[in-house]
């Protein structure tokens, strides 16, 4: 890994990214970083994800930075997935254990709902607070299943689960019911869609070019889809759809592709982290997604330029 960051990032970049995340970035990413860069015990990690740990084998307590509330949430649950995937081939029991909590989250049809009730409202974001927890959501659904796809990988607790089984086959209808519905995916939910499909594609090249299809008619070959309901600049762009090389690539011009990373390259801030686009609900959490995003443009990058 060391060679690969050489390759991408200059020792000031990383330098000055190391610095901003000792000074404003959770633990957790601290760690994330020291990973991606081939200077982090694995176990440290885990000890930083347990930290958000519910007895109920959920996680909560403000992993998802703009949902502070205690309880165990399928919105926590896709970033404690991404940091076990990132641990691979490192497993932990606690991955098997989420699998359980998520089991017991789904509704009858297979999916999760974009939020469980909330028992502390104070500092979330409304469309956490607001959200109905009887109907599934594909957003929500989508992005933890492929996070615990990538756990997969490596762990046979995770790709042995049932509700693995379950959530993806909800996914997958979910996305084919496109063709019939009247609506235009959010583009949140089209993105995490289509990383969905992009995940599938090396165990279930068939089903994934099938959703691919689907997904095809609704991602412009800029890449650049507007959120709606979120601030006037933010975007899903080319690099959300796609964060590392692989088949969801097929879906936008490698023009744009490059462009969304010259853009990334140069995101830096001065004080050395990358900002995001969108409206935060605390200040706790407007730090922490700099930490997070800072960790995520640094995976982007070296995944293309490495």
């Amino acid at each position: 890994m060391g060679d690969t960051v050489a390759v991408v990032t200059d020792t000031s970049t990383l330098t000055a990214a190391a610095t901003f995340l000792t000074a404003n970035a959770r633990l957790l990413d601290q760690h994330r970083y020291r990973l991606l860069t081939g200077n982090s015990d694995p176990e440290a990690t885990l000890s930083a994800l347990a930290a958000y740990r519910n007895p109920d084998g959920g996680y909560g307590h403000g992993l998802e930075p703009d949902l502070r509330s205690p309880e165990s949430q399928p919105a926590a649950a896709l970033h404690a997935l991404e940091v076990l995937a990132e641990l691979g081939p490192v497993t932990s029991s606690q991955a098997g254990q989420l699998c359980d909590w998520l089991l017991t989250a789904s509704l009858p049809d297979g999916g999760l709902p974009f939020a469980l009730p909330i028992t502390t409202p104070e500092s979330c974001a409304p469309f956490w607070v607001q959200a109905d927890p009887t109907t599934s959501s594909l957003q929500i659904t989508a992005v933890v299943t492929l996070h615990a796809h990538r756990v997969a990988v490596h762990d046979r607790a995770v790709a042995d689960h049932p509700w693995l089984a379950r959530a993806t086959e909800f996914c997958v209808s979910a996305i084919r019911a496109l063709r019939e519905e009247d609506r235009t995916p959010h583009a949140i939910e089209l993105a995490f869609a289509v990383r969905f499909a992009d995940v599938l594609s090396a165990r279930h090249p068939e089903i994934a070019r099938d959703l691919f299809d689907v997904l095809g008619a609704f991602v412009p070959a800029d890449g650049t889809v507007h959120v709606q309901g979120g601030a006037e600049d933010e975007y899903m762009r080319p690099l959300d759809f796609a964060p590392a090389p692989g088949s969801a690539q097929q879906l936008l011009s490698p023009e744009a592709i490059e462009a969304d990373l010259e853009r990334l390259r140069s995101g830096q801030a001065d004080d050395g982290g990358w900002t995001v686009d969108f409206v935060s609900y605390s200040p706790a959490a407007a730090l922490e997604w700099r930490g997070y995003a800072t960790v995520g443009a640094l995976r982007t990058l070296i995944a293309y330029d490495g």
